[in-house]
């Protein structure tokens, strides 16, 4: 949550589809710089409507549990389910409302539920009536079922100034517990909120003087307001990697990255690096707007991991953008790049959530967008590797079709012979060409956990990628073929 922030001028060039011509050349592979494996997952986006700042922890219990900001701003919610599609459906338990004075009976913004040492904490940000006092909160339960316990106020979190804070959230790294939050920094005027960082002596005080990490002193993180909040972590690779969002709360608003070794002196500002340019934004193509103040969770199989963020299906609001009330959850799996690092990619389009297909021969290769004669040479951004497996495909009958996140409305089609090639969805408007966009989803050929597409409007002819990167359609009758005709989902 915050203020009333902005960020723009940041959204990912579109191509104008109402000129789109993909010409007639061979579908090639590459290599991405993302490239550590961990299967597919499968969520329908968006997971919950007029829910924003989402939260979702994954306990031991095996129970997802989720909690968010409600338009009203007036209390806290739980949801909890055995799966992270089926928080989009489940109960909603109020736990805490507003109060009627005092603090409390403000803003309330941005919950966060963690559990720690046996107990449920809260994490939230509280106003006052008819002020702008706003002070992050902790609230404690005790229970094995959170919607069901007795929830205690625990208190203000003081810091070491008593000025605007808002978003907490807590982590642990070699044993030692940390609480990084956004507030207004005294001693920077004319900015609105910076991240600082301080240990925990318990989950509702911190222990001696908190230190800033990060302050809004780049250009994307001041559009409307200079904003830094809603931090969130994920520790992977001997690594901690701290996402934050900037800027105002319509469409301006993105993500930024920090990043520390986990041996690192975490209350040393030196040892955070951070990202120049933001990490996830806009996406006009994908019509993804204002993405921002995420979370962190693990598929259901423990094997993905996944951001839980909240963005608008539009870019123009009248008003106030806190005001409109339509920011909703959203997920979508993290990739992780060769050097270590995450790879947020795009706001992936509404619907199912897009996977890569990565090629079993040669190995390390992923279907990938592009237009013109020939493949762009240099890194490729994932979302250009990402497809929207539509079922049933465009031409029904139990097919499929493989839709281009990157450039959705966009589809991998068979030419005549074993030429392929990516088509807008409006030129395909008949039986025939829409039979050419689809395929037959297979067992893998070499491999029964990978899988194989045979073109649709050609028994036996499945979609391979030959050696050299190229992708044709064609017969897969000897052991290189049917390598070259299987991928695995990711």
């Amino acid at each position: 949550m915050r203020l009333f922030w902005k960020r723009s001028g940041i959204v990912a060039s579109l191509i104008a589809f109402s000129s789109f011509l993909l010409l007639a050349a061979p579908v090639t592979a590459q290599a991405s710089s993302t490239t550590t494996s961990s299967p597919a997952v499968s969520y329908v986006n968006t997971l919950a409507n007029q829910r924003a700042d989402p939260h979702i922890f994954k306990h031991t219990d095996g129970w997802y549990y989720f909690t968010a900001t409600v338009p009203a701003f007036d209390r806290i919610i739980l949801r909890r389910a055995q799966s992270i599609q089926a928080l989009g459906d489940a109960a909603e338990t109020t736990v805490w409302r507003r109060k009627s004075s005092g603090v409390g009976s403000g803003q309330v913004w941005a919950p966060e539920i963690h559990f720690i040492d046996g107990k449920w904490y809260i994490y939230v940000a509280l106003g006052v009536a008819n002020e702008w006092r706003i002070r992050a909160y902790v609230l404690e339960a005790s229970g094995a079922n959170p919607l069901t316990s007795t929830w205690i106020e625990k208190g203000i979190i003081k810091t070491n100034w008593d000025t605007f804070s808002l978003d907490a959230t807590t982590f642990t790294v070699n044993s030692t517990r940390y609480l990084v939050w956004a507030q207004q920094d005294p001693s920077r005027s004319g900015e609105n909120s910076s991240l600082f960082i301080a240990p925990l002596q318990n989950p509702w005080t911190i222990r001696g003087t908190a230190v800033a990490i990060s302050h809004p002193d780049l250009a994307w993180e001041r559009i409307g307001y200079k904003v830094n909040e809603g931090a969130s972590v994920i520790q992977r690779n001997g690594r901690i990697f701290m996402t934050y969002s900037a800027s105002a709360t319509d469409h301006n608003y993105c993500m930024g990255l920090l990043s520390a070794s986990a041996t690192a002196n975490l209350m040393n500002p030196a040892s955070w690096t951070k990202s120049r340019t933001p990490v996830f934004v806009s996406n006009a193509n994908t019509n993804q707007w204002g993405p921002g103040h995420n979370s962190f969770t693990l598929s259901e199989d423990g094997k993905s991991d996944l951001m839980v963020y909240h963005d608008r299906g539009y870019k123009d609001i009248n008003g106030d953008p806190l005001n409109d009330p339509n920011r909703r959850t959203r997920v979508q799996k993290v990739y992780w790049k060769a050097d270590g690092t995450p790879d947020f990619g795009i706001p992936v389009p509404d619907g199912n959530t897009p996977v890569r297909l990565r090629s079993a021969v040669p190995s390390g290769l992923f279907l990938r967008f592009y237009t013109g004669n020939s493949v762009p040479s240099g890194s490729v951004a994932l979302e250009d590797t990402q497809f929207r497996i539509v079922n049933p495909g465009l031409s029904g009958n139990g097919t499929i079709s493989l839709e281009s996140t990157s450039n959705p409305g966009v589809y991998l089609r068979r030419l005549n012979g074993s030429q392929v090639q990516f088509e807008a969805g409006r030129n395909l408007n008949t039986a025939a060409s829409k039979a050419s966009a689809s395929f037959n989803r297979r067992s893998g050929l070499a491999n029964g956990s990978g899988i194989s597409l045979e073109a649709s409007d050609a028994g036996g002819q499945y979609l391979r990628l030959q050696a050299g990167g190229t992708l044709v359609v064609s017969a897969a009758s000897s052991t290189t073929d049917q390598e070259q005709a299987t991928f695995y989902l990711e």
